[in-house]
């Protein structure tokens, strides 16, 4: 059984810069493809970015060239680092395993104007 705990998200102004993190325990992370999706209040979860077990990465329109993903396997981590933030990123943040159906519970990732 795979546990998936996200933090770093906060309250931060626009241009301003968080750096979200994604631990995993109870399973074989590694191996995984991982994922980080976002839902804004009356909005459908969406994409926003992914690593393959190779290190591998794609992001969402709306963040490329703006958030990076990276892991490091042998803490069992993923992370998202996210540079000049938007009202518009504005969301709960959620870290998947993709191809599973393992989620985080999401950290609230707020932007103010």
């Amino acid at each position: 059984q795979v546990q998936l705990v996200e933090s770093g998200g906060t309250s931060v102004q626009a241009g301003g810069s968080l750096r979200l993190s994604c631990a995993a325990s109870g399973g074989t992370f590694s191996t995984y493809p991982v994922g980080w999706f976002r839902q804004a209040p009356g909005k459908e979860r969406e994409f926003v970015a992914h690593i393959t077990s190779n290190y591998g990465t794609a992001y969402a329109g709306s963040v490329r060239g703006r958030f990076t993903i990276s892991r490091d396997n042998a803490k069992n981590t993923v992370s998202l680092q996210m540079n000049n933030l938007k009202p518009e990123d504005t969301a709960v943040y959620y870290c998947k395993l993709i191809n599973t159906n393992y989620w985080g519970q999401g950290t609230q990732v707020t932007v103010s104007s």
